[in-house]
């Protein structure tokens, strides 16, 4: 079986949405409004190295899609297995720039069979709402947080408020001298 980890960037109150840029008031928080220690993102190059597979939900694909294929900072995720949750994109594969296509997925149960199957960790990069599903479903094992010292007030949030209760045990901590502080939790069954 695959674990399943929800990676994200975080404000203390919680908040996910727009980290590196888009619609929301304040987007692009994680560059804008704390100061770059690049030893606060070593976790990030770490989990691209040891992932089976990215999964994203739509709205994150539609973000990622038309600019991680580009970069070559993702080369790993960009050579590598992709997903994306949706039922309203058309077809069995969506595009990924020249790789090879993502494949798509239409439910938490089409994740549960991904999880079941053969593979290195299946990373989930933002999708807010796909992650607070997977969550639901009870389908995340780990979670890897880079909490960023700041409160927004507003936006989507890891955690919803209809969530169940869970305990989750700390595998690794560490502070940088930015106020970033990155935290790894296992969820305990």
């Amino acid at each position: 079986m695959r674990q399943l980890i929800v990676t994200t960037f975080l404000t203390l109150d919680g908040v996910m949405e727009a980290p590196g840029g888009g619609d929301h008031p304040h987007a692009g928080w994680t560059f804008k409004d704390v100061e770059l220690d690049e030893a606060a993102y070593e976790l990030k190059g770490t989990e691209q190295d040891e992932a089976g597979a990215l999964l994203l939900g739509r709205v994150s694909y539609d973000e990622f899609a038309p600019v991680w294929h580009t970069m070559d900072d993702f080369e790993s995720y960009n050579a590598g297995e992709k997903y994306v949750v949706s039922t309203t994109l058309e077809g069995d594969t969506a595009p990924w720039g020249d790789y090879d296509p993502v494949r798509v997925l239409r439910s938490v149960d089409d994740v549960r069979a991904l999880k079941e199957g053969d593979g290195g960790p299946i990373l989930v990069h933002g999708s807010a709402t796909l992650a607070q599903s997977l969550a639901d479903a009870d389908l995340v094992d780990r979670y890897h947080l880079l909490v960023f010292p700041l409160l927004l007030g507003s936006g989507k949030r890891l955690f919803g408020d209809d969530g169940h209760k869970q305990k989750l045990h700390l595998l690794e901590t560490e502070t940088y001298s930015n106020g970033i502080t990155k935290a790894v939790y296992d969820v305990v069954r």
